[in-house]
This record gives structure tokens, C-alpha cells and sequence, in this order.
């Protein structure tokens, strides 16, 4: 093999696995974006799936625009260049216009003396805080648009170093592309999903400027304005540097902003954003503690009590026996914390989320030393006891091995998050109550989580018949107002013999309480308004793979939305 024939073979193999990275730099990207425009919007699988799509008319229409650059060599490197700047900045700057425009009314508010009831909010605030809102899918557009002319130009910087029209030039960038892609995926699974959301982009960026760089090393010659772009690339990694070891700690700051209170703790699992704020209520360290999922309150330390005493209590009381339990979900430790008052010989805990459960096990590993003290008073270190079994994994291919090993338990308790995505959404399915139906013993109690029966009545209502369709012949619902949640409720159902209520209507009292719930609560707690369940006949149940929950929760939320913004307009 001649020189020019090594030479014209070095530089395609450059050029392709040049590609390759993009490839998987755009992949990336899309994800990156799609996911934390799904945690500021708060409908996450729609807003994936939007941002996702944009991004992909976004590259057809930069793809088509490639073709005004002049001269490919100089115009890949300052595309690099760019796209290596949005891609590391665009989450801090989307943080950062959200924060600011929901903090604007409260500064105003301060500086004029305004009460708490006329913050101003309509009008102009409003607009900017529904741009701010909408600025993912602006940053995902621009992404896209000039992810789109990277094949383009590379494509031709191939045929001008081959000095011809290539025959199979773009399907060898495209073969480069979707390998790229493919590879892209898997690092984002098994790496970044787990990381800090601003380190993976500022990652992702600094292999945008590796290609930039290597193309401009090997075509040095064929560029102009060497200098600069020399210096652009070294301030850029700077840059990246910078906000890989500080991104993180500015969106906490920023989320300051979007919670009531002060952020103490945030971070990213593999499967959801963890969040702890706090408000101190006097000058003697009390203090509200909340935790959040993407988001959503999950628990509030001032009346966490009310939920989880209602959730554990009717279910254990109603039971025949408290020697083996069952819990799904609760990672935190608080239903599982209620369970252990009853002195129960073995609790199996199943939770995805192995990171959130080592939090709440051992507070002191992440969490300030007040936090984490105030963690450790919540759980009263259920997490630790010796009767218990932490099983992490998906809950729903995890019961299965249950059933196959023929395994009992005296009550089950399902305290899952609310199906507002579709994979917690078989969680609330007929197949998975019939399984659970398998585990339950004869003359135990099932109890579930619902969702707000007053915010989603009809998703509240549709995982009562779901359980019913599992077979549970004595299927009930109750419900009371938990402060921080607002009205709140659970299902309770019996697997044979007398209903769940019967069944606690005969005890004097409750054998063991969490210090809210007595006799006269709970009886009450089963009494709905004449017309709640009118409209039942119409509401669906949710067969695995329908998404029947799901969807009815989301148009719930976006439905309250609508409510809550029609009231701050007449407010205004």
C-alpha cells in the first residue's frame, strides 16, 4: 500500500469513528434533554417522547441547512464547538430560567412590601414563566438542528479528501451513525443514567470537543483561523471542566427556588430524582423535613404519621396474623417502620431503587448530620432490623420467584409512587394484583396506595375494580386529608371470608396505631358522598398494557393544572 493509499485510509478511519462519537454524543443529548424536561414539565413520558421527535425534524432540518456552509473543514469545527457549548450549558441555563422566573415575583414582592395574596404573577411574569417552562424544547431544537449537519459535512470533507463522489460516502456515515447511536444507548444505561445530570453533559460535551479536536489536528492545514479555534477549544474545556465538578451544586441552588423550602440534598438515581428540602419553624432546630420523587412530595415529616398509619394500620388489624409481611415499595422505610410496631417475625421488603433504600439506611453516608438525624428519627432504623429482608428489584418480575418458591404472607401493603409513568403503571395492573393474590394468605389483607380520590377520581376508583377483577372478592376503599397531600386514599381487600371493614368494625379497638388513627376514624374513613361512585360503570380497568392508570392519572394532573392556572389568572 502506497503512501496516499495509508494517508486517504487514515483519515477515513478517523472520519468514521469521528461519527461514531457524534453519534452517540446526539443520543445522549436527546436523553439528557428529554429526561429533565420531563422532571421541569412533570409529564414525563409524553415530554420524552416530545422532545425526542422535535429533535429528530430538528436534524432533518440541519441536515438540509449543511448545505450553505461553504467550507466543511473550517464549518465542522466551529459546529463542534457549538454544539459542545449547548450541549454541557443548556440544562444550567434552563435551571437557570426557571428559577429566575419564579423568583422575580417574590423579589418584587419584597422590594415593594406586597403581601403574600398579590404576588404578581399574570401578565408578563406569566409569559416569561411559560417560556422558561418551554425552553427545553428550544434547547433540544437548537441541539438537533445542528446535530443534523454533522454527517453532512462529514460526508463531504470524505469526498474532498478523496478528491470524488464517493459511491457509498452516506452510507457509511450512516452505518457510523447508527452504530454510534447504538453505542451511545448502552453508555447511557449502564454510566451516565446514574450520574449527576450535569456531569453527564459536561462528559458528553468533552467528547464533542475530542472529535473537534482530532479533525482539527489532522486537517490542520485545510482550516483558517487556527489561533482562535486553538483558544475556543481550550477555554470551552475549561468550561466543561468547570461545571462538571461545579454544575451540580449551581441546580441545587436553583432548585432552591422551585421548592418552598431550603434544598438540602438532591441527586440522581437510575431511576428517579431524589430531593430533600427543609423549613425550620422555630430557633430551636424543629424542622419540616420533605422528600420529593421527580418533583412530587412523597412524604412531609410534619404529617407523614396520618398516611402511613392508615396505610398499615387497617391492614395488619384486619389480618388473622402479623408474622410475615410483605411490603412493595416504600423504600424510605416509614410503612416498614409502622409494620415492625407490630412485631411481626419476618418483613420482606421489595424496592426498585437500591440507591434510595442505602439513603434511608444509612442517612449519615449522604445526608448534613441534621438531616440525617432527622431521617434516622423518621425510620427509627427499620431499615436495619434483623427481621428484615430488603429484596432490590423490580417488584414485578420479583414476586414471581415468590410464587414459585410457594411463599405466604399474613398481609401485603403496596406503597408505590402514583402511576404517573407508564412503567409504574403494570404495578397497578390485573396481572399483577392476580400474582399478589397467589401470596396472600387465606384470611390476610391487601392494602394499597390510590391516589387522591378528590384530585383522581377516576384512577382512585379504577385500582379499586382492577383488584377486583384479580379476583379479591371484598374490594373497599377509605380515604381522609393528609395536610401535605390533601385528600388522600387507600384500597383494602380481603381474599376470602368477611370484608375488610366488617372485619375492623368488631375490635374495640386498634391493637397498635402510629398515635392518629382510632376506631371512630377508620369506620368513618369508609364513608364516601352518595355520587362518588355514580360514574364507576364507566371507569376502566387496568389490564397490563392498556396504561388505563396511567392516562387516567395524567389527565387528573393535567386537569388540575388547568384549575390552577385558571385560578391565577383571575387572581391577577
Amino acid at each position: 500500500m502506497n503512501t496516499n493509499a495509508k494517508r486517504l485510509l487514515l483519515n477515513d478511519t478517523l472520519l468514521i469513528l469521528i461519527m461514531a462519537i457524534l453519534a452517540g454524543c446526539g443520543l445522549i443529548y436527546e436523553y439528557l434533554l428529554s429526561h429533565y424536561a420531563g422532571r421541569v414539565l412533570g409529564i414525563m413520558e409524553s415530554t420524552i417522547y416530545t422532545m425526542i421527535g422535535l429533535m429528530i425534524v430538528a436534524m432533518g432540518l440541519g441536515a438540509f441547512a449543511a448545505r450553505k456552509i461553504h467550507c466543511a473543514y473550517n464549518g465542522f469545527i466551529w459546529l463542534e464547538l457549538m454544539i459542545a457549548l449547548l450541549g454541557t450549558s443548556a440544562i444550567l441555563i434552563i435551571g437557570g430560567a426557571i428559577a429566575f422566573t419564579q423568583l422575580i415575583p417574590q423579589l418584587l414582592a419584597e422590594t415593594f412590601n406586597l403581601p403574600p395574596d398579590v404576588l404578581p404573577r399574570g401578565g408578563i411574569f406569566k409569559t416569561l414563566s411559560y417560556i422558561a417552562l418551554k425552553s427545553p424544547y428550544f434547547f433540544g431544537f437548537a441541539l438537533g438542528f445542528l446535530i443534523g449537519m454533522e454527517i453532512p459535512l462529514i460526508a463531504r470533507v470524505r469526498e474532498l479528501i478523496h478528491k470524488k463522489h464517493l459511491k457509498n460516502n452516506l452510507g457509511t456515515m450512516y452505518g457510523a451513525d447508527y452504530v454510534g447511536a447504538g453505542i451511545g444507548a448502552a453508555i447511557w444505561v449502564t454510566c451516565l443514567l446514574s450520574m449527576n445530570i450535569s456531569q453527564a453533559s459536561a462528559l458528553t460535551a468533552s467528547f464533542n470537543l475530542l472529535a473537534g479536536g482530532l479533525f482539527m489536528y489532522r486537517f490542520w492545514p485545510e482550516l483558517t483561523w487556527r489561533k482562535t479555534l486553538v483558544g475556543l477549544h481550550g477555554i470551552l474545556a475549561l468550561i466543561i471542566v468547570v461545571i462538571f465538578f461545579q454544575g451540580n451544586a449551581w441546580l441545587n441552588q436553583m432548585s432552591n427556588m422551585l421548592y418552598l423550602d431550603k434544598v438540602v440534598y438532591s441527586d440522581k438515581t437510575r431511576y428517579q430524582q431524589l430531593t430533600f428540602t427543609q423549613r425550620n419553624i422555630s430557633q430551636h432546630n424543629t424542622a419540616i423535613t420533605n422528600f420529593y420523587l421527580n418533583g412530587r412530595l412523597q412524604f412531609s415529616s410534619s404529617d407523614e404519621f396520618i398516611y402511613h398509619d392508615y396505610l398499615v394500620a387497617p391492614v395488619l388489624a384486619g389480618s388473622a396474623r402479623q408474622d410475615n409481611i410483605l411490603i412493595i415499595g416504600g423504600g424510605d422505610g416509614l410503612a416498614l417502620r409502622d409494620v415492625l410496631r407490630w412485631q411481626p417475625k419476618e418483613v420482606t421488603l421489595v424496592d426498585l431503587d437500591k440507591q434510595l433504600m442505602q439513603i434511608f439506611k444509612n442517612p449519615t453516608s449522604v445526608l448534613d448530620d441534621f438531616t440525617a438525624k432527622q431521617v434516622k428519627l423518621l425510620t427509627q432504623n427499620s431499615l436495619n432490623d434483623e427481621r428484615v429482608n430488603l429484596i432490590y428489584a423490580d417488584a414485578f418480575l420479583a414476586i414471581d420467584t415468590f410464587i414459585e418458591n410457594n411463599q405466604h404472607f399474613d398481609a401485603i401493603i403496596v406503597d408505590l409512587p402514583d402511576p404517573s409513568h407508564p412503567d409504574l403503571n403494570k404495578l397497578y395492573s390485573v396481572n399483577f394484583y392476580a400474582r399478589l393474590k397467589l401470596l396472600l394468605a387465606g384470611d390476610g389483607l391487601i392494602g394499597i396506595q390510590s391516589t387522591s380520590p378528590y384530585h383522581a377520581q377516576d384512577a382512585f376508583i379504577s385500582v379499586a375494580k382492577t383488584l377486583a377483577t384479580a379476583g379479591f372478592p371484598s374490594v373497599e376503599q377509605y380515604h381522609d386529608n393528609v395536610p401535605s397531600f390533601g385528600e388522600w386514599g387507600w384500597t383494602i381487600a380481603s381474599k376470602m371470608g368477611e370484608k375488610p371493614s366488617t372485619r375492623l368494625s368488631k375490635l374495640d379497638s386498634l391493637p397498635i396505631s402510629g398515635g392518629w388513627l382510632t376506631n371512630d376514624l377508620l369506620n368513618a374513613a369508609f364513608i364516601f358522598p352518595d355520587n362518588f361512585y355514580q360514574n364507576a360503570d364507566t371507569v376502566p380497568v387496568n389490564y397490563l398494557g392498556s396504561n388505563v392508570i396511567y392516562q387516567l392519572h395524567q389527565q387528573a394532573w393535567q386537569s388540575q393544572q388547568g384549575l390552577n392556572n385558571a385560578y391565577l389568572q383571575l387572581k391577577n
